[in-house]
């Protein structure tokens, strides 16, 4: 995508009134680029989101970034905890281990308080937990989806095994939502300690985001969608869309993918505010296997000056996806991006933050599964003031991050290319 200039034309920018008129959205972005400064990236990326997704930006919504794991279980036990009408969570992995049984044991009691309890799981994500703690949830009233059963005799639809639902959303009462990329895994119930040994010794580093304000009947509107497709029990959907109302001052831009060519919008999203960049690019991400067209953006960028740092893991639960990604830091370093790797963690975070007022929270990894195969759901926020929190919070993981520096990369031993170099073989299946 090439780096060119905005044509001055504002976003479209919804309200829970409606669409707010051109000189009122050029009036949000004036005052942004007061705050940040001028970027292409309030305009132009924004625009892009639109045009391929549909998603407008939505004003009046608070956002609160949940730091790490334990800060995003507290808040959706307090979530679940307090509903009043209803529950709908979409995860990726829900474990049977102490907090997927802590969280079961709260959506069977919401249930039997009278709160309409609705879950969907991938069936591959978790495929080790067995269907009678699934089960027990159905025969507590617990409506639950299997997305997309391994087992073809258990699905209605084609049977494609590769296609996941890679999705973590919650929406509580249809008012208030926690996404991004923690799974119900007790994997993510300790904080960072620097102790034990091993890759799942380590404590998992991973964020969300808890939403509150228009924006969240966008989610609940993904989730509803995704149900129906999985011919789940039916739903009343006005029960699930309660009148909002303005709860904060940021601008949210809710944006969902899916497999196949035509639906690869979180890839059109990263690459384009890549492109539109024209500070800073801060990324954070998982599992790195990038395309081609993904290398180019940021290298471009780098070469015009732009401040790109990537935050990667240094221990990872996929080992061969970790080898696949390092086999691209030579020409990436070469061209000017600043490569750092994670100690004493698992890193499990997927979140970007660009010039100092655009920021994602998300599913979505930098790699060929999640732009190609997986249902994902990232959130855009545009706003200084949290793109400042988001700024702190790569500063904190910097700190505690080994940089991979050029001169010293050159010298790793030839049995590190050659794993690189094999791994990288398979990287659309990793």
């Amino acid at each position: 995508m090439d780096r060119v200039p905005s044509d001055g034309t504002p976003p479209r920018i919804a309200s829970i009134h409606g669409v707010l008129s051109p000189k009122q959205s050029s009036d949000i972005m004036d005052r942004l680029k007061r705050a940040a400064g001028p970027t292409e990236i309030l305009e132009r990326q924004v625009a892009v989101n639109e045009a391929v997704s549909g998603s407008p930006l939505i004003k009046g919504n608070s956002v609160n970034l949940l730091v790490d794991g334990p800060a995003t279980i507290d808040a959706m036990f307090r979530a679940i905890g307090g509903a009043r009408h209803s529950v709908n969570m979409e995860t990726f992995i829900f474990e049977d281990d102490e907090m997927g049984r802590r969280l079961a044991d709260l959506l069977i009691r919401k249930r039997e308080e009278g709160v309409r309890v609705n879950l969907i799981y991938d069936s591959v994500g978790s495929m080790q937990t067995p269907a009678s703690f699934f089960k027990r949830l159905r025969d507590k009233g617990v409506n639950v989806v299997e997305f997309n059963p391994v087992n073809p005799l258990k699905t209605a639809k084609k049977w494609r095994l590769i296609l996941r639902d890679h999705r973590k959303i919650l929406v509580v009462d249809g008012k208030l939502a926690i996404t991004g990329g923690v799974n119900i895994s007790q994997v993510y119930s300790s904080k960072f300690s620097g102790e034990g040994k091993g890759p799942l010794a380590i404590p998992w580093r991973d964020t969300d985001i808890l939403v509150e304000g228009p924006a969240v009947s966008e989610f609940q509107k993904i989730f509803l969608h995704a149900w129906e497709a999985q011919k789940g029990p039916a739903l009343n959907e006005k029960e699930y869309f309660p009148e909002q109302k303005e709860a904060g001052k940021n601008l949210v831009q809710v944006i969902k993918s899916r497999p196949g060519e035509a639906g690869r919008t979180t890839f059109i999203m990263y690459v384009s505010a890549v492109a539109f960049a024209e500070k800073s690019i801060h990324l954070t991400s998982s599992y790195f296997i990038p395309d081609r067209q993904m290398i180019e953006a940021l290298r471009d960028a780098a070469r015009s000056g732009v401040d790109v740092k990537i935050l990667l893991p240094k221990t990872s639960d996929q080992s061969m996806a970790l080898y696949a990604g390092r086999y691209y830091y030579d020409e990436l370093l070469e061209a000017g991006v600043k490569l750092y790797e994670r100690r004493n963690a698992i890193l499990h975070a997927k979140t970007a933050v660009i010039d100092g007022v655009w920021a994602t929270v998300g599913s979505t990894n930098l790699d060929f599964l999640s732009f190609y195969n997986n249902f994902e759901i990232n959130t855009v926020i545009v706003s200084s003031d949290f793109a400042t929190e988001m700024e702190k919070m790569f500063t904190r993981d910097l700190a505690e991050s080994d940089p991979i520096k050029e001169e010293e990369w050159e010298k790793r031993p030839w049995a590190s290319r050659m794993r690189e170099w094999f791994a990288h073989l398979f990287a659309r299946m990793l």
